[in-house]
């Protein structure tokens, strides 16, 4: 075999062949264009690459720098008759590689995510520093080490082995792997295969930054605070109301039907008397009765009567004279600064009768009089007024006068319930959770039918606001990762509250029925619990909590009725 067929034969997997005879002169070669190196056969190798003592030992291997570019070069020696050489010429990609490595390390360092690694071992290869603040430790620490070892927990448990085994992510998990100082540091991460070839090679996680998340989050809550303040002043500033007739929500037949009267008893500019409960929108209706009326462009003045003690009542209505008492001074009264406008007396049932006396004098002359002076001036204000009980029980049991029911009650309008309003109450859950659910920033899962039920068989004392105030709760206690709304995401003081009376058959379906058990008769009772138990597979720390007792009451209960936990179950 020729030194140029054998050097052919190396070069098919080298940059580069150069064959020497026994006195290191250059006989043959053969380069590729990335070996930049121009020889001339015949010549010493010494005069093309720097090597004193030249000396060659078969497999020996050396590194060779040309123009910037790394290359190994190793010995292949061929014995004939006399000894030949061959230089295998091939570029170093090692230190390509190391510097590519080294470039994507620190772009991981880099990022607001955290990053961690382990191989199929379970040993932690990448952590990096966004990983290292959000859970309190250090990569010198846990690099090459078991991440059970690490974070102390049985490896059968394993997420990253679990992944490796299966070549499937896991994704949104919320969890605390790490404490510092006592405290869980809770993050949301994914984990992720790597595959190469269809091989699982090794697995890593990305943390989500909680903390920053948080802050951005506050800060367009408080972003969109700021905006609807901005939105209120600027309506506030023309009459003092942020409502109208548009803000009224509802679809019941009897609520539209009232909002009609509203409209029409606005136009004429009539004293009027608005009854209802607590939490059914008295004020919202006489804000919108005031901007439906001509005196849209006049002041709005509003007044809680229970608010204020009896003694400045009389003198924030009607205002004082300098010296009428000690401290006074010259001071007009809420019916002379109402203007042309409207005067809302809220919760008027809660006025002394010692003043209603003098504000029925007041409406029956249409004249006011400060306190402390014998001049008058006219009331040319339209007043509204507000009661949250019956004016006959409240005229029955003397806290009303007659005359001034009379005198406030030109018209009065009457606001149902919201328990007498069902297809309201069906509206406002819907128009609460999306509206809390955009304010909030939070997607949650749907209402289960169990707590729907309940909902709408509840009394809503509060109303509206109540009902508001709950689905707020909901939302924020809630977990994203539920799967549906339960009774158990109330707030403890509503569980007690929320009653729900199914059909027997609705047992057998497997509906469960959340209610107090101290107000179900003895009958219906016990075949709450059995349902319960049937359904928590006589789990009774379970079913406890379905019903919204605790374990030791279902424990009295169960003794209560006799029941035993039957045989299959055990």
């Amino acid at each position: 075999m020729t030194v140029s067929s054998f050097g052919s034969i190396i070069r098919s997997f080298v940059d580069g062949v150069i064959a020497l005879n026994e006195h290191y002169e250059i006989l043959w070669h053969d380069l590729n264009e990335d070996v930049p190196l121009k020889v001339v056969e015949g010549t010493p190798i010494n005069s093309f690459i720097e090597c004193d003592n030249v000396r060659f030992i078969h497999n020996e291997t050396f590194p060779l720098s040309l123009n910037k570019k790394d290359f190994t070069v190793e010995v292949k020696v061929l014995s004939s008759d006399v000894d030949y050489i061959f230089l295998c010429i091939r570029e170093n990609e090692i230190s390509i590689t190391e510097e590519r490595l080294y470039c994507l390390e620190k772009i991981i360092d880099s990022l607001d995510e955290g990053v961690m690694m382990s191989n199929s071992e379970g040993e932690i290869t990448l952590y990096n520093e966004a990983q290292e603040k959000m859970e309190g430790l250090t990569s010198k620490d846990i690099i090459g080490k078991h991440l059970w070892s690490v974070y102390n927990y049985n490896p059968q448990y394993s997420e990253h082995k679990h992944t490796f085994k299966t070549g499937k992510p896991i994704y949104s998990r919320y969890r605390a792997h790490s404490t510092i100082n006592g405290i869980p540091k809770y993050v949301n991460y994914s984990t992720f295969p790597i595959q190469k070839d269809g091989k699982t090679i090794s697995v890593f996680s990305i943390s989500t930054n909680e903390s920053r998340l948080k802050d951005r989050l506050h800060q367009t809550i408080e972003l969109k605070r700021q905006a609807n303040v901005i939105t209120q002043e600027k309506v506030h500033s023309k009459n003092g109301t942020i409502y109208t007739f548009n803000d009224i929500k509802g679809k019941s037949l009897v609520l539209l039907d009232l909002i009609k009267e509203a409209q029409n008893v606005s136009i004429h500019n009539a004293d009027t008397l608005i009854v209802g409960e607590t939490g059914t929108g008295k004020e919202l209706f006489t804000q919108s009765m005031h901007n439906h009326s001509p005196r849209a462009d006049k002041p709005f003045v509003a007044i809680n009567c229970a608010a204020i003690p009896e003694t400045l009542l009389e003198s924030t209505l009607f205002g004082t004279v300098k010296g009428a008492f000690t401290g006074a001074t010259d001071q007009i009264g809420l019916f002379e600064y109402a203007q042309d406008g409207t005067l809302f007396l809220d919760e008027i049932n809660s006025m002394p009768i010692t003043l209603q006396s003098k504000l029925m004098r007041v409406l029956q002359e249409r004249l006011v009089r400060k306190v402390g002076s014998n001049d008058v001036a006219p009331i040319k204000c339209t007043i509204i007024s507000a009661c949250n009980e019956d004016p006959e029980k409240l005229i029955a049991e003397n806290k009303m006068r007659l005359d001034l029911f009379y005198r406030i009650a030109h018209t009065s309008l009457y606001i149902p319930p919201l328990r007498e309003r069902t297809e309201d109450v069906h509206f406002f859950i819907s128009y609460f959770l999306t509206t809390y659910q955009e304010k909030l920033s939070k997607n949650v899962p749907d209402i289960s039918n169990a707590l729907h039920e309940s909902l709408l068989r509840y009394p809503w004392p509060g109303n509206i606001r109540e009902l508001e105030h709950l689905v707020e709760n909901l939302i924020i206690r809630v977990p994203e990762t539920a799967e549906k709304m339960e009774v158990e995401h109330l707030p403890s003081y509503m569980r007690g509250k929320i009653v729900t009376v199914l059909p027997a058959n609705s047992l057998e379906q497997g509906d469960i029925i959340q209610r107090p058990l101290k107000k179900i008769f003895n009958n219906t009772e016990k075949q709450l619990i059995e349902a319960t138990l049937k359904l928590a597979n006589w789990n009774v720390s379970q079913a406890a909590k379905k019903l919204g007792i605790t374990r030791q009451s279902l424990q009295y209960h169960i003794k209560k009725h006799d029941l035993e936990k039957p045989t299959f179950y055990k």
